[in-house]
C-alpha cells in the first residue's frame, strides 16, 4: 500500500517502508501538489512556490526535474496515474486514505481528535525546504494545537483531568502563549485540588504574554482566573454526561453567534426544517423585514444551530446592498469571496461572471454546504449565486421580498412579540428587568420592539447600575418627539458619549467613503492622532462604530444616517480632502521619486502628517483608501481636485485603477473648467486622454490629447523664457504627444506617429524631463523597429533602459525590456526574447502592476517556439488582461491563442479565438484586424464582417 506523510518528514511510503533516495527539492514539489490534490497547478505556481521572487534561471528545467524524480519514484510504487499532466499544468490524485494530512482533517471534521493527532510524526513537512513551507507549516501546526485544544476541552468535560494535566503541561510549555491551552492548563490543575498550582499557572501565562507581547489575556481567561480564585462553583464538573464538542467544518466563515439570541420560535422551527434537503436542488430560503429587524442574527443563529449538518462548509457574504455610502456588491466579486472561502485557489477562479457561476455550481454539485447571502439587494442580485443541484441550505436576508426568485421559501421577519422583546431586554439587563415589568415594557413600546434599539439600549443601561428601567424609559420618552423609532435608542446611546466623543460622531457621519483610519479621524476633526485613536476607541467601546478591520473604523449602516442627520460640515470634510491630498503626495514620493518634480506644484501642509517609511506602506494605505479618496473627491467640497488627480495619477495608472482615475480626472476637468483654469484643464484632458489609450479607447484618447495640446497655442509659450511652470508645461505638452503616437503607432499610422514622437522626445529634452525622456525612447524603438531600422532601435532602447536606472524606475526598466523583447524576437532572436519578456514579467509581477504584466507574457508566448507552451502563456496574459480590462492585450492574447491552437490541430478553438481578436481589434480600429479576418478565412472560421461575434466582457 502507498501513503504519503506530510505531517512530520515529508515521505512516500511503500507496505510501510520510507522509499529512499528522493531528494529534498523534489519531496517539496511532491508535497505541494498533495496539498492541492485535486487541482491543476501550473508550472509558474510551482516555481513561485518552491522559490517566490528568488527564482534561479534554471527553475522551470529543475521542476521538471522534480516532476520526472516523482514519476520514476511513483511508478516504482506502482502509482503512475496518480500525477498528471493537465493542460493548464499537474494534478496530484491520490486515492482516500493515502495522505496523512487528508486523513487528519477527515478525522477531525469527524471528531475523532485522538486517532487525528496520532498521525502526526513531527512538524509539518519538517524536512523540506521551499519558498510556500514556513507559511504552510505555520498553517498546519496551528491546526495540529487547535485540534489537541478540542481533544483537551472534551477530555476536561469528560472528568478526565487528571490523566490529562502532563500532556497539557507539555503543550503549554512548547507553546507559552497560547491562550486557550493555558486555560485548559488551569481549568484541569483546578479540578485536581491544586488551586495553587493553577493560578501560578495563570500568572506565568499572564506574565509572558506581558513580556513577549505588551499584551493582557482575553476575557475568557480573565473570567476563568477570577472564578479559580473565588473557587466558582460552576467549575466543577456537572452530573449530566458531557456532550462531545462539535467537528468543525471543513470552513467556516459564519460571524459571531450572539449568546442572547431570544425569540423567533416559529422561524426557527421553520428553517431549521430546510436542511431536510432530499428534493434535487438545494434549499433557498429567503429572509425579509425591515432594517434592524434582526434579519443577520436570525440567519446567523440558525446556521450555527445547523452547521454539523453541513460539514463541507459554512460560508457567508455581506452583499452590502443597504449598506450605506457603498454600492452592492456584484455577483462577480461575490462569488469570488464564495469560491476562495470553499478553498478554491485564486488561479482557478476565472474573470466573467457566467463562468464564476458555472465553477461555483460545480464546487457545490457533490458538497453539503450551507451558504448566507446577507444583505442583497433584490432577485437579481442573488441569482447568479445559487446553486445547482446539491444538498446546500442557502439563507438570503434582504430589506426586499424576493418574491420573484423562483423555487425559493420566503420568511418575512416582524418585530419582536412582546414576550420575545422582554426575553431579549432581560437577557441583557439581568434583574433590574425583572424588578420593574412596566417600565420595559414602556421601553420596548419606545423602541418599537426593534431588535436592534432593544438591544443598544439594553446594552446602555447594562453598564449603567445606577439608573432604573424607568429612568431609561423617562429619557427615551424625552426624545420620542425628535427622533422617530429606532433613532430614540440611537439619540440615547448619542447622549451618554462624552462631548468630545459626540463631536467626533457627528463628524464621522460627514464621512463620503466606506471606513476611515486613525490618521483620517484626526485630520477630519482637526485634533491629533493620540486623541482621535482615545475618540474612536471610545465610540467603539459604546457600539457606536464598528471595527471590521483592524485599524480601520465603520457604521454599521442605521447608525450612519443618524450620525449623518445630526452632522453639521465645520470644515471637517475639506480638512479630510486636504489630509488625502497631502497623504497622497507623500505615498507618491515614495513610490515614484523620479516624478517628484511633477508635483512640486503642490503646497506644503499647514500641519505636519505622519511619515510613510517605505514603499510597501505607501502601497498598503493607498490600496486601503482609494475607494474613500474617489468618494471624497465625487461627494466631498469642490477643493484641490486639480491637485489631488495630479498626486493620484501615477499609482491609479500602474494600478490599473482606470474607473477611478476616469472618475478623478473628470472632475478635475470640470472644475478647471467652472474656474476658468487653463493649466489644470490641460493636464486632466492630458490625463484622461493617457487613460482613455491604456483602456484601448483609442478615439477618445485622440480627441483628450488634441484638446490638450489645443490649450498650449505655440504662442502661449517662448522657448526664450522657461520659468519653471514652463517646463512643467513642456513634460505635459510631451505627455499629451506620447499618447498621440501611441495611438498612431497601434493604429498602423506609422509617419504621424513618428511626427508626434519625435515632437515630444524634443520637448522632454528641453525641459530636462529624463524619465520621459525614456519613456518616449522606448515607443519610438518600436516605430523604428516596424520600419527595419532593428539597429538604431536596440540603440534606443538601450539609451531608455540607462535612463530608467538612472532614474529609478523598474517599472519603465520593465517596458523597455518587454519592447527589447519584441524587437528580439522579431530578428529571430526567440531564446534572448524570452528572457527579456520573463524578466520584464517578473518585475511586473513584483510591482503588482497586472496589466502590464500581461503584455509581458503575450509577449513570452509570441517568442516561445512551442504551441502547447504559447497557449499556457496566452492564457495567462488573457486572464490578467481580463481582470484589468486591458482590451488592447486581450486582443493579442486571443490572436495568439488562436494561431498557438491551429498549430496544435484545434480548428474549433482556433476559430473560436480568432473570432474574438477579430471583434476586438474591430473594436480598437487597428490594422491587426484584416491579418486576423485572414487567418481566420485560411483556418475556415466565419468572419462576416456585417455578422459581427459578441466580445466577451
Amino acid at each position: 500500500m502507498l501513503r504519503f506523510t506530510l505531517l512530520g518528514p515529508v515521505q512516500m511510503v511503500v507496505d510501510g517502508a520510507p522509499l529512499t533516495g528522493i531528494a529534498p527539492r523534489h519531496r517539496a514539489v511532491l508535497a505541494y501538489l498533495l496539498l492541492n490534490a485535486g487541482r491543476v497547478i501550473g508550472i509558474e505556481r510551482l516555481i513561485d512556490a518552491t522559490w517566490g521572487y528568488d527564482r534561479p534561471d534554471t527553475a522551470r528545467s529543475q521542476i521538471h526535474a522534480s516532476i520526472t524524480a516523482i514519476r520514476k519514484a511513483l511508478r516504482g510504487a506502482g502509482a503512475v496515474r496518480l500525477l498528471e499532466t493537465r493542460a493548464g499544468g499537474y494534478v496530484a490524485q491520490p486515492e482516500p486514505g493515502q495522505v496523512d494530512a487528508q486523513e487528519f482533517t477527515e478525522l477531525v471534521a469527524a471528531g475523532e481528535l485522538r486517532r487525528a493527532l496520532d498521525l502526526w510524526s513531527g512538524e509539518a513537512l519538517e524536512d523540506v525546504h521551499a519558498h510556500y513551507v514556513t507559511g504552510v507549516r505555520e498553517l498546519w501546526n496551528d491546526r495540529r494545537l487547535s485540534a489537541y485544544e478540542r481533544l483537551a476541552e472534551g477530555e476536561l468535560a469528560a472528568g478526565r483531568h487528571g490523566d490529562l494535566l502532563d500532556e497539557l503541561a507539555a503543550q503549554v510549555a512548547a507553546n507559552p502563549l497560547r491562550e486557550k491551552l493555558n486555560g485548559h492548563l488551569v481549568l484541569a490543575l483546578h479540578r485536581a485540588g491544586r488551586q495553587p498550582d493553577a493560578l501560578a499557572a495563570a500568572r506565568a501565562y499572564r506574565t509572558a504574554l506581558a513580556d513577549e507581547q505588551g499584551l493582557d489575556p482575553g476575557h475568557a481567561f480573565t473570567e476563568l482566573e477570577r472564578a479559580v480564585v473565588a473557587d466558582d462553583p460552576a467549575l466543577r464538573l456537572a452530573d449530566a454526561a458531557p456532550v462531545a464538542p462539535t467537528p468543525p467544518s471543513r470552513s467556516t466563515f459564519l460571524p459571531y453567534d450572539i449568546p442572547d439570541f431570544s425569540g423567533r420560535t416559529a422561524e426557527l422551527e421553520r428553517l431549521a426544517d430546510e436542511h431536510h434537503n432530499d428534493h434535487n436542488g438545494p434549499a433557498v430560503v429567503t429572509i425579509d423585514g425591515m432594517a434592524g429587524i434582526g434579519k443577520t442574527a436570525l440567519a446567523v443563529h440558525v446556521a450555527h444551530r445547523l452547521a454539523a449538518r453541513y460539514p463541507d462548509g459554512r460560508l457567508f457574504i455581506d452583499l452590502q446592498a443597504h449598506t450605506a455610502g457603498r454600492e452592492p456588491i456584484e455577483a462577480a466579486a461575490a462569488l469570488e469571496t464564495l469560491l476562495r472561502q470553499l478553498g478554491v485557489p485564486a488561479d482557478r477562479i476565472p474573470v466573467t461572471p457566467a463562468e464564476r457561476s458555472a465553477l461555483w455550481r460545480a464546487e457545490l454539485a457533490d458538497r453539503r454546504v450551507l451558504a448566507v447571502l446577507d444583505n442583497a439587494l433584490d432577485a437579481e442580485h442573488v441569482r447568479p449565486l445559487l446553486p445547482g443541484r446539491s444538498g446546500t441550505l442557502v439563507l438570503i436576508t434582504s430589506r426586499r421580498r424576493l418574491v420573484d426568485l423562483d423555487g425559493a421559501q420566503a420568511l418575512s421577519v416582524d418585530v419582536l412579540g412582546e414576550a420575545d422583546a422582554a426575553e431579549l431586554f432581560e437577557r441583557i439587563v439581568g434583574e433590574r428587568a425583572h424588578q420593574e415589568p412596566e417600565a420595559v415594557r414602556e421601553v420596548l413600546r419606545l423602541c418599537g420592539h426593534l431588535p436592534l434599539a432593544i438591544r443598544i439600549s439594553a446594552a446602555r443601561l447594562q453598564h449603567r447600575p445606577r439608573w432604573t428601567v424607568s429612568y431609561l424609559a423617562g429619557r427615551l420618552r424625552d426624545h420620542r418627539r425628535l427622533l422617530d423609532g429606532v433613532s430614540a435608542a440611537f439619540a440615547l446611546s448619542y447622549e451618554q458619549l462624552h462631548e468630545d466623543e459626540q463631536r467626533m460622531f457627528r463628524l464621522l457621519g460627514l464621512v463620503p467613503g466606506r471606513d476611515i483610519d486613525v490618521c483620517g479621524a484626526a485630520a477630519l476633526a482637526g485634533i491629533g492622532e493620540d486623541e482621535a485613536e482615545g475618540l474612536l476607541e471610545g465610540l467603539l467601546d459604546a457600539h457606536m462604530l464598528l471595527q471590521l478591520e483592524p485599524g480601520r473604523y465603520t457604521f454599521h449602516d442605521l447608525l450612519r444616517e443618524h450620525a449623518r442627520s445630526l452632522g453639521e460640515d465645520d470644515g471637517a470634510v475639506m480638512r479630510l480632502l486636504t489630509y488625502y491630498l497631502h497623504r497622497s503626495r507623500a505615498a507618491m514620493d515614495r513610490l515614484f521619486p523620479y516624478t517628484v518634480g511633477q508635483r512640486e506644484g503642490i503646497p506644503q501642509p499647514a500641519a505636519p502628517i505622519a511619515p510613510i517609511r517605505d514603499a510597501a506602506e505607501a502601497i498598503a494605505w493607498l490600496d486601503a483608501e482609494r475607494s474613500n479618496i474617489i468618494a471624497t473627491a465625487v461627494h466631498g467640497p469642490e477643493i484641490c481636485l486639480g491637485m489631488l488627480a495630479l498626486a493620484m495619477r501615477p499609482y491609479l495608472d500602474r494600478h490599473a485603477h482606470h474607473d477611478d482615475a476616469l472618475t478623478l480626472h473628470t472632475l478635475a476637468l470640470r472644475r478647471s473648467r467652472a474656474l476658468g483654469d487653463p493649466d489644470v484643464q490641460a493636464r486632466a484632458l492630458t490625463d484622461l486622454a493617457r487613460t482613455y489609450w491604456r483602456l484601448g479607447e483609442y478615439e477618445r484618447a485622440e480627441e483628450h490629447a488634441h484638446q490638450a495640446l489645443d490649450h498650449w497655442a505655440l504662442d502661449h509659450w517662448a522657448l526664450d523664457h522657461w520659468a519653471l511652470d514652463a517646463l512643467e508645461e513642456a513634460g505635459e505638452r510631451a505627455r499629451a504627444l506620447l499618447t498621440l503616437g501611441n495611438v498612431a503607432l497601434r493604429r498602423g499610422r506609422d509617419t504621424q506617429a513618428e511626427q508626434h514622437l519625435k515632437q515630444a522626445l524634443d520637448l522632454t529634452r528641453i525641459g530636462a524631463d529624463t524619465w520621459g525622456e525614456a519613456n518616449v525612447l522606448g515607443i519610438l524603438a518600436l516605430l523604428l523597429d516596424r520600419a527595419g531600422r532593428p539597429e538604431e532601435a536596440r540603440r534606443h532602447l538601450d539609451l531608455a533602459l540607462a535612463l530608467h536606472r538612472k532614474v529609478g524606475d523598474p517599472a519603465g526598466e520593465a517596458a523597455i525590456l518587454d519592447h527589447l523583447g519584441v524587437v528580439l524576437r522579431r530578428q529571430g532572436e526567440l531564446a534572448q526574447a524570452r528572457i527579456r519578456h520573463e524578466q520584464a514579467a517578473a518585475v511586473y509581477r513584483a510591482l503588482g502592476n497586472t496589466a502590464d504584466e500581461a503584455a509581458a507574457l503575450n509577449g513570452l508566448a509570441e517568442a516561445a517556439g512551442d504551441p502547447a507552451r504559447a497557449v499556457e502563456e496566452h492564457s495567462a496574459a488573457l486572464a490578467l488582461a481580463d481582470l484589468t480590462r486591458n482590451r488592447p492585450e486581450r486582443a493579442r492574447a486571443h490572436d495568439g491563442l488562436a494561431r498557438a491552437h491551429l498549430a496544435l490541430g484545434h480548428a474549433e478553438q482556433a476559430c473560436e479565438h480568432g473570432r474574438l481578436a477579430l471583434g476586438l481589434y474591430g473594436e480598437l480600429g487597428v490594422p491587426e484586424a484584416e491579418k486576423v479576418r485572414h487567418f481566420l478565412e485560411s483556418a475556415g472560421g466565419s468572419a462576416r464582417q456585417d455578422h459581427p461575434q459578441p466580445v466577451r466582457s
